[in-house]
């Protein structure tokens, strides 16, 4: 989408993002000034990931990208790789403020019409309308289960689009046929190469590099990895949201391209599917790619079990709360995430932060918690409260969230069940 903006002269790679968005702003008032499109695009811009914000938060697209400015810087700017999907969601509404419309209209009128991908759309609730659509699944308890597909539409340009096989090809074959499709160009030479161009480097780590010994390079061009594959470039990317993955892949030189949609969460199977067919066109001689994958995900079981028998071995045992329970309760507040709620609810507490992230706190040592999420294979947290000098309870830090502060006036109001004012 900004590619074709590009080609109709209204947007620049290196046009400042400010320029389009003139309310977007990050912590570091010089990374403010100084990010640009291609910024947006190639993972380089140094501040957390910090996806909750956009899977738990209650948040829509302009209330994340208005608190961006709290994600804190983890990285030089321009230093090196580190994927970032709020600077996609981003660019995904630069696209819209330049084309005076939405993203999601943009991509409907210029992308999925003209490519006949008439089962492709951003829209949760064009979705929900829809007949034959897979049901997301994931592993629950050790049982792989199906789990209510849940509303990402604020993710946008990161990864909000549903589509099907058969539309995917279409989106290969303008792809490979150098933008064009159809016998209509729809994206120019020059766009096309730029995002194939090798723009952040990503370094080989020593697992890739015994698994993948004739690969000399890895990078990220514009919303696609880059690397060679047994001589040749191999473009490629990974999506996983909503318990499903999907693993898209060209050789652009041998007008090869492979689509790969699972709607499992935990399986790497995508992948290997990948190299087995880009094998299989190439003649390279087979290789059991589903038997290196398989015994890589049991490896990462084993390192999980270990690591889960080391923390129950650490838990403290005998110990209990510092405060009766309802002291606990109240609301915490984050810059970046904004309000939790700590509730009591019978003989136990219950954190509230959005309706799809609702946690009942089980007492693990003193007074650190474990929060097990409701919502099935949301999986588990902890939460550790913090006491003062006078035994006030000032703030509790969220495994994989944040510091939250309590409000003012935050405070249990005592007979009323820890629920707050």
């Amino acid at each position: 989408a900004l590619a074709m903006l590009v080609d109709e002269g209204k947007l620049g790679w290196d046009d400042p993002v400010t320029k389009h968005l003139p309310w977007f702003e990050l912590a570091d008032p010089y990374v403010t000034r100084e990010i640009t499109v291609r910024d947006l695009l190639t993972h380089r811009v140094g501040v957390a990931r910090h996806d909750n914000i956009w899977i738990a938060a209650p948040f829509d697209r302009t209330e994340i990208l208005r608190r961006a400015r709290h994600l804190p810087t983890v990285e030089g700017f321009r230093a090196r790789y580190g994927y970032n999907n709020v600077m996609f969601i981003a660019a995904g509404e630069v696209v819209g403020q330049v084309a005076g419309t939405s993203w999601d209209d943009f991509l409907e009128g210029r992308l999925f019409g003209p490519l006949g991908m008439g089962r492709s759309t951003t829209r949760d609730a064009v979705v929900e309308t829809r007949g034959n659509v897979a049901a997301s699944h994931t592993e629950v308890d050790g049982e792989v289960r199906a789990v209510p597909r849940r509303n990402y539409d604020n993710i946008g340009g990161a990864g909000a689009v549903f589509s099907s096989a058969r539309d995917m090809a279409q989106w290969l074959r303008l792809h490979l046929g150098g933008g064009v499709y159809g016998g209509r160009r729809i994206l120019s030479d020059s766009v096309m190469a730029e995002m194939y161009t090798p723009q952040t480097i990503i370094r080989i780590d020593s697992a890739t590099a015994r698994m993948f010994p004739d690969t000399h390079f890895r990078a990220y061009g514009f919303g696609w990895n880059v690397q060679d594959y047994h001589g040749r470039k191999l473009v490629h990317h990974s999506g996983s949201i909503n318990y499903t993955r999907t693993q898209v892949a060209m050789i652009p030189s041998e007008g090869i391209g492979v689509v790969v949609m699972a709607n499992l969460s935990s399986s790497n199977l995508q992948v290997a599917l990948m190299y087995r067919v880009l094998d299989a066109l190439m003649g390279m001689d087979p290789r059991d790619w589903n038997a290196e994958y398989l015994a890589t995900a049991r490896r990462g079981e084993e390192r999980s079990a270990a690591s889960a028998g080391e923390l129950e071995a650490a838990r403290l045992q005998g110990t209990r709360p510092s405060r009766e329970l309802e002291q606990y309760a109240g609301t915490f507040s984050s810059p970046l995430f904004g309000d939790m709620h700590v509730r009591l609810d019978g003989e136990g507490l219950v954190l509230d932060y959005s309706p799809e992230y609702v946690a009942d706190l089980q007492h693990w040592h003193h007074d650190t918690f474990r929060a097990v999420w409701r919502r099935p294979g949301a999986g588990r947290a902890f939460v550790t409260f913090a006491l003062d000098e006078r035994g006030r309870i000032p703030s509790m830090e969220v495994d994989g969230f944040d510091v939250f502060r309590r409000t003012a006036g935050g405070e249990a109001e005592a007979g009323a069940g820890g629920r707050d004012r």
